[in-house]
């Protein structure tokens, strides 16, 4: 589907979003120690899906019910991201349900919340969001020591 060339980067970073989901996937189909799965978990939290929350509700969001419901859905993945960081014993169902949890979110996103917005924002205020994104630091690659999922 063609994506508006001014909100790409958020696309992009929904590519790493989705690969976050396959290792944590590959990780409990390999048996990997949760504790390592945590720790990527805790890197990817810090290093790509805070930042791009809050670009996306900050810079693209408006007050309508698909957006309002990508918010509610950045709430729950947060909650599910400190419960797992929090917790001291680490359970598989917390993984397989953020992995779900955030592949359902990036499908929403790209299907119905961005389009909905490519329609509804103006020219200008996509190429503001477009100058705002390209401002901010991105990393081109979620580069990550340990490759448990390999």
């Amino acid at each position: 589907m063609k994506r508006d060339a001014n909100i790409i980067p958020l696309s992009r970073d929904h590519h790493y979003g989705l690969l976050f989901c396959w290792k944590i996937r590959q990780g409990l189909a390999k048996h990997v120690e949760l504790e390592r799965i945590q720790r990527y978990v805790q890197h990817f939290w810090e290093h790509h899906l805070q930042g791009h929350f809050a670009e996306e509700e900050t810079l693209l969001f408006r007050e309508d019910p698909l957006c309002l419901e990508a918010k509610e859905q950045h709430h729950k993945i947060q909650n599910l991201v400190q419960a797992i960081q929090g917790s001291g014993v680490w359970m598989e169902a917390y993984y397989r349900r953020l992995a779900d949890q955030v592949e359902q979110h990036i499908r929403f996103e790209e299907r119905q919340v961005f389009p909905f917005l490519e329609q509804k924002l103006t020219k200008d205020q996509l190429t503001g969001i477009g100058v705002e994104l390209n401002n901010h630091a991105r990393s081109a690659d979620d580069a990550y020591e340990d490759e448990f999922w390999n």
